[in-house]
């Protein structure tokens, strides 16, 4: 018995690549996200998935809505599934974290640099990962639909395909995107990496 779970990265909203969105409230998906979503749905229905998960997050609700909606499958919010929090950096720009000698160690050293007031990507993996084999463990034979963060789907990819998470920046995670893994009582394997999904 295996359990295939789909970890999707939210769709595009208008702060994306300007700010640092991390846990802020009220970030919505933009008109291209919302057509995002729509090919998501389009392209998950086809999966036969018994059930969509979600990041309480605003982008990712309604990316999972949209799905949920498509497959005609019951939508859950998880916390396991919730983007890092950058503490202090919340909200910022790039611009402004540029100048941030603590942001270059955290792109730097992701093993032991954290945001200040923070939470490290290794307690963030270790979440996700416990989510997942609980998971395989309740949904024997379950396709199941993550929605989650950029950060939370590599470091989960990371564990999975055993590498280091200092290499973070080797693994592309687009927003709308879809990678796929199966987990048993065998282990894990990888299936698919950032399959993008163009509206």
């Amino acid at each position: 018995m295996s359990t295939v779970l789909f970890l999707v990265r939210h769709a595009a909203h208008g702060l994306l690549k300007h700010k640092l969105v991390g846990r802020m409230s009220q970030v919505s998906l933009s008109e291209e996200g919302r057509r995002q979503a729509q090919a998501l749905g389009s392209r998950l229905a086809r999966e036969e998935l018994s059930l969509v998960q979600a990041s309480p997050r605003d982008r990712a609700m309604e990316t999972a809505q949209a799905i949920a909606r498509a497959a005609s499958v019951s939508l859950e919010q998880v916390d396991a599934l919730d983007e890092l929090d950058m503490g202090e950096w919340t909200g910022k720009s790039f611009d402004e974290l540029s100048v941030d000698a603590r942001w270059q160690a955290w792109n730097g050293r992701r093993s032991s640099a954290r945001p200040p007031e923070g939470e490290s990507m290794l307690e963030a993996q270790a979440r996700i990962i416990g989510h997942i084999q609980h998971l395989a463990a309740g949904h024997p034979n379950g396709r199941i639909a993550l929605v989650s963060h950029g950060d939370v789907i590599r470091s989960a990819l990371l564990y999975l395909l055993m590498m280091p998470i200092d290499a973070y920046d080797r693994i592309e995670i687009d927003p709308a995107s879809i990678s796929t893994v199966v987990v048993g009582n065998w282990g894990a394997k990888v299936l698919s990496l950032n399959e993008r999904i163009a509206p």
